[in-house]
C-alpha cells in the first residue's frame, strides 16, 4: 500500500531519476535512511520498473517522428511472435501498440529525416506479411513524456 510520501517520491523520481537520496529525503520530509528504504521497497515491489536517461532526439540525430498504422489479416500467435521479433530488432521503432478499431497496430518510429521511413518500412515488409500500412508524420509535439499519474497506484 502506497502512502502520500511514496507517491511524492515516485513523482520526483519520474521528473529526475538522478536526484540524490538526500535531496529526495528533504523534499518528502524523511531521513535519508528512511527515504532510501522506501525507494528500495518501491523497486522491489515493482512500482519502479527501471531508471532511464531520456536523450535529446535532435542531438541524437533522430528529430522526425512517423506513426505507422498497420493492418494485417494474420492474428495467429506465430505471426504475432514474428512481427514482435521483427519490430524489436529495429531501433528506430521506439513504441508499438496493438489496437482496437480499424488498425491492428501503431508503431512510433523516430528517424533522422522522413525519407528514412522507407528503409524501415522495407525492413518490416521483407520479413513479415502485412495487409496495409499507413504512415503519418508528426508535425509538432504538443505533449511528450515518460511519466505516469501516481494517484491511482495502490
Amino acid at each position: 500500500m502506497l502512502d502520500e510520501r511514496d507517491r511524492r517520491i515516485l513523482t520526483l523520481l519520474q521528473e529526475d531519476a538522478s536526484l540524490a537520496v538526500s535531496t529526495l529525503a528533504e523534499r518528502v520530509h524523511l531521513s535519508v535512511s528512511a527515504c532510501s528504504r522506501r525507494i528500495q521497497r518501491l523497486e522491489e515491489t515493482g512500482y519502479i520498473a527501471r531508471r532511464i536517461v531520456v536523450l535529446d532526439r535532435e542531438r541524437m540525430g533522430v528529430p522526425t517522428t512517423v506513426f505507422a498504422l498497420v493492418k494485417t489479416t494474420h492474428h495467429a500467435d506465430d505471426w504475432i511472435d514474428i512481427f514482435r521479433k521483427v519490430i524489436g530488432e529495429i531501433p528506430e521503432i521506439v513504441e508499438a501498440h496493438r489496437l482496437t478499431g480499424n488498425y491492428d497496430y501503431i508503431l512510433k518510429v523516430v528517424l533522422p529525416r522522413v525519407e528514412h521511413y522507407d528503409v524501415i518500412y522495407k525492413q518490416i515488409v521483407r520479413k513479415v506479411e502485412l495487409f496495409d500500412v499507413s504512415a503519418s508524420i508528426s508535425m509538432e509535439v504538443l505533449k511528450s513524456g515518460t511519466g505516469v499519474p501516481v494517484e491511482y497506484a495502490r
